[in-house]
């Protein structure tokens, strides 16, 4: 008989393990994700919509920026934000993307390298929802190589000339300020470009099949005049755009978590339900040992995310083990998603079923912010000392 003080998609009681105040951070999400997400997105999904009426709930409860201090943040631990990227990812890849794009791409940047004045004028506005913001750094040609980026910027008396592109950047053309990174002659610098500034324009991506439910866009600088003052001033180099990505990519790490539950939440119920002959499915051995390899794959990422945080929070994390657990866990995430779906049988392709939806944002999910073979390659490099990139 199973054990009812067992929860089947948290096996290792993780959330024993919990703070009150994360506790809290947690149920909280998780209410508005039922309330309020689970009800629209599949319908969003399908439209090719991302639901902007939410933003002002996200900002409302504090997600906007939650793990800065100071500017109307809340100021929250790193494993409070992984707890509210995998509740918000356990509704859809999409809302949490939005979350981390705004709280870990634009609002940490400035936050961590801007100047006062530019302090003041984004972060408090950007954590109530108020201003929207997108991150430029990859480009068509350059994928997972942002050194060979083309987009430059070339001063002009006290000002500065932005010319070239971007391209797949999340919430690209709801955004109000893009911080976008170019190459200058003193190496790659970051840039606030507000909407409206003259040559800077946004262009949707359409026909996706994955991450419905998001904005996606292509950005366009042509000769973008950027004042001074617009410029980031506490960092130059690559070690900017890559930071960034650090505080993104752990908290992907913790999301795909959440929507791997959701799959096997909801594959538990159909299997507990579903007779064939004569018996539950859940009663088939080949059933459940595919359904104990799922819970090992959950608890092994979700094991993984608490211990990353632990180290985040005590200011000991090193970027490969934000690479290892990207890559383990976005991994784990897509064959749970997958095994879902097939277990399913001819539910498994309709939009009644999470699992497909889930499916298809994971393989953007593996994809963005470092392909599954640059974080390979990221530890490969810290076990041998060697760079095979």
């Amino acid at each position: 008989m199973s054990n009812p003080s067992l929860d089947p998609i948290d096996l290792f009681c993780v959330r024993a393990s919990l703070t009150d105040e994360e506790r809290m951070v947690q149920d909280s999400v998780r209410r508005l994700v039922e309330e309020r997400v689970l009800p629209i997105i599949r319908e969003c999904f399908e439209e090719h919509r991302f639901p902007r009426e939410l933003v002002p709930e996200l900002a409302a409860l504090g997600l906007l920026g939650s793990s800065l201090t100071g500017y109307g943040c809340a100021g929250l631990n790193a494993i409070s934000y992984g707890l509210i990227c995998q509740e918000l990812e356990r509704g859809d890849s999409g809302i949490r993307s939005f979350v981390s794009v705004q709280s870990s791409l634009c609002m940490y940047p400035i936050h961590a390298y801007g100047s006062a004045p530019q302090k003041d004028k984004y972060l408090p506005a950007m954590a109530r929802g108020e201003i929207i913001g997108c991150f430029g750094l990859t480009e068509a040609h350059g994928g997972s190589d942002p050194a060979n980026m083309k987009t430059h910027a070339r001063q002009r008396g006290g000002d500065w000339v932005l010319n070239g592109s971007k391209m797949w950047i999340t919430n690209g053309s709801i955004a109000d300020v893009a911080v976008v990174w170019a190459q200058t002659d003193d190496g790659i610098r970051g840039f606030l470009l507000d909407k409206g500034m003259r040559g800077f324009s946004a262009q949707l991506i359409e026909r996706k099949f994955s991450l419905r439910a998001s904005v996606t866009s292509a950005l366009f600088f042509d000769d973008v005049l950027v004042p001074e003052q617009n410029v980031l001033p506490g960092v130059v180099g690559l070690k900017g755009p890559l930071s960034c990505l650090t505080q993104a990519r752990y908290g992907i790490a913790w999301g795909v978590i959440g929507a791997a539950q959701a799959c096997l939440a909801q594959l538990l119920e159909y299997t507990g339900e579903r007779e064939l002959f004569g018996r539950p499915l859940a009663q088939n051995q080949a059933v459940q040992i595919r359904l104990a390899e799922m819970a090992r794959k959950i608890t092994a990422a979700q094991l993984l995310a608490l211990e990353l945080g632990r180290l985040k929070d005590r200011g000991a994390l090193d970027p490969v083990q934000v690479s290892l657990a990207k890559w383990n866990n976005c991994r784990a995430a897509l064959e749970v998603a997958r095994e879902c779906r097939d277990l399913l049988g001819g539910a498994g392709i309709s939009a009644e079923y999470a699992p497909i939806r889930h499916m298809l944002n994971l393989e953007s999910v593996i994809t963005y912010e470092g392909t599954e073979t640059i974080h390979q390659l990221s530890v490969g490099r810290a076990l041998t000392g060697r760079n095979a990139f």
